[in-house]
């Protein structure tokens, strides 16, 4: 029974017994079909055609050494859709294209899409420059007609050579040996090497690999700034990067902590700030802010010049303790950010839902590594937790040159020291805050004074430069460039 229904099907399969035409003939491809054949063609391709002789008459594939024909025809109208543009159109773009980007209230469209390594001309300073017709004739030089068959040299015979090559080398002796005393450890190199881990805080490489991630995430970054110190908290570093790697991303400034400083500084350094970049004043606060509404209108004008795409990132990058996490919550007026009053609350990049179109990113506070900044300018920017900070009362009379005796006063309630120590006695007899035996408490007063500088109960504020002295600052720096040329 098994065998004639085997026999019935491969009847029925083949076009029956009535439909001999469609029936397979015994032959090379009887048991094969199309794809097992083209698959055993394919195992051959391998290996090259020889004759009886062992000689190859077809090489194997992409073994030939014959030399390929052009398999497009080397006709000039596959090229006439090329752009042409005259030399003085093109300094005359460049130039309007470096108007357009020095100014920081424009934007320049789709710069992806243009030809920037074209568009900027490269200068390197480096490079030095042929002073050959300088001191021979150009006719004797180039042309059909050079005489010069061997490079000029400035010696005249071996001799001097020798002699050249020994003052060449003591130049070069007497270079290493002062590069070699401007290596000796000074004291503040001292300073520098043992200061203490604390004041390392926000330079970690987690920190850093944190903010790349904002940075490469945002269309839009926002740089904030806090308001009583702008430029202390400026990321200057990190500006150079964003101008040089990413300079189709948009950087704006932020004025936080606006409240802190009077009505004419936030203006000033807003006014001086805009020359760089646009410069916003904020006040961070859920139910009294200020800047809210101008900052919203800002981000939907960049997420109009984006509409392209579907929505855009905004990140928020800055100093510790500047207040970025309290800047979203203010815009999105719910606690949507965990906030402190200590640097370092934020440990890791976050995303929040602004609108349809707008997301925020906020990011943990990072600090650009720089020789200039002391200890003491990193603690008073409050970088570094106070209660973590050893022998505090040393920043005292550094935190006093800075604020106003009256504003001390005020604050305190007291008056009549000479000197930090003093007033940190008189502080601490005034608070109760006393040791055994009656002693003052200096270091915990000195804690207190140090967190109510940098959360703003006492106030201060670095006074913008005036204009007249960028003035002179600048014609200084002219007249001293000048007589380095002269």
């Amino acid at each position: 029974m098994g065998v004639a229904k085997k026999e019935k099907s491969r009847v029925a399969r083949e076009g029956g017994k009535d439909r001999p035409g469609n029936l397979k003939l015994k032959g090379e491809n009887f048991y094969r079909d199309h794809a097992k054949v083209k698959r055993l063609k394919m195992y051959k391709e391998g290996r090259p055609d020889r004759n009886a002789q062992g000689e190859i008459t077809k090489a194997a594939s992409f073994q030939s050494t014959e030399t390929p024909t052009a398999r497009i025809e080397p006709n000039r109208r596959w090229f006439g859709n090329t752009r042409v543009i005259a030399q003085n159109t093109l300094t005359q773009f460049r130039e309007a294209l470096n108007e357009t980007r020095k100014n920081p209230y424009q934007v320049l469209l789709r710069q992806n899409k243009l030809p920037m390594s074209l568009l900027e001309e490269q200068v390197h300073a480096e490079t030095p420059k042929s002073t050959v017709v300088e001191t021979e004739p150009f006719n004797q030089t180039f042309g059909p007609k050079a005489q010069r068959k061997r490079p000029k040299i400035a010696v005249g015979s071996l001799n001097d050579l020798a002699d050249k090559s020994v003052q060449d080398f003591e130049s070069y002796e007497q270079k290493l040996e002062n590069e070699a005393m401007m290596s000796v450890t000074t004291p503040t190199d001292w300073i520098q090497e043992a200061r203490d881990a604390i004041f390392s805080k926000g330079q970690s490489k987690r920190i850093w690999n944190e903010l790349y991630k904002v940075i490469d995430s945002s269309d839009v970054v926002v740089h904030v700034l806090d308001a009583r110190d702008p430029l202390g908290t400026r990321c200057q570093s990190v500006e150079q990067y964003i101008k040089k790697e990413a300079p189709h991303k948009h950087l704006i400034f932020l004025l936080n902590k606006c409240d802190l400083v009077p009505t004419w500084v936030g203006a000033a350094w807003v006014k001086r700030l805009s020359k760089d970049y646009p410069t916003l004043a904020f006040h961070a606060s859920i139910n009294h802010s200020f800047g809210k509404g101008t900052l919203i209108q800002l981000l939907r004008q960049f997420s109009v010049l984006h509409s392209d795409r579907k929505q855009i990132s905004v990140g928020f990058i800055g100093y510790p303790n500047t207040g970025k996490s309290s800047i979203i919550n203010t815009i999105r007026q719910k606690k949507v950010c965990t906030v402190a009053p200590i640097p370092g609350e934020t440990k890791v990049w976050q995303y929040i839902t602004l609108m349809k179109r707008i997301y925020l990113i906020d990011c943990p506070g990072v600090v650009p590594p720089s020789t200039k900044d002391t200890e003491t300018d990193i603690l008073l920017r409050g970088v570094v937790r106070v209660e973590n900070v050893s022998n505090p009362e040393q920043y005292i009379t550094a935190l006093m040159d800075r604020c106003k005796r009256e504003h001390l006063e005020r604050t305190y309630e007291i008056s009549g020291w000479s000197n930090s120590k003093e007033f940190l006695e008189m502080l601490a007899r005034k608070a109760g805050r006393l040791l055994k035996g009656g002693e003052p408490d200096e270091n915990g007063v000195a804690k207190m004074v140090l967190n109510d500088f940098t959360r703003g109960r006492i106030p201060w504020y670095v006074a913008p430069p005036d204009d007249r002295d960028e003035a002179r600052e600048a014609e200084a720096a002219v007249t001293t460039e000048q007589l380095k040329t002269k």
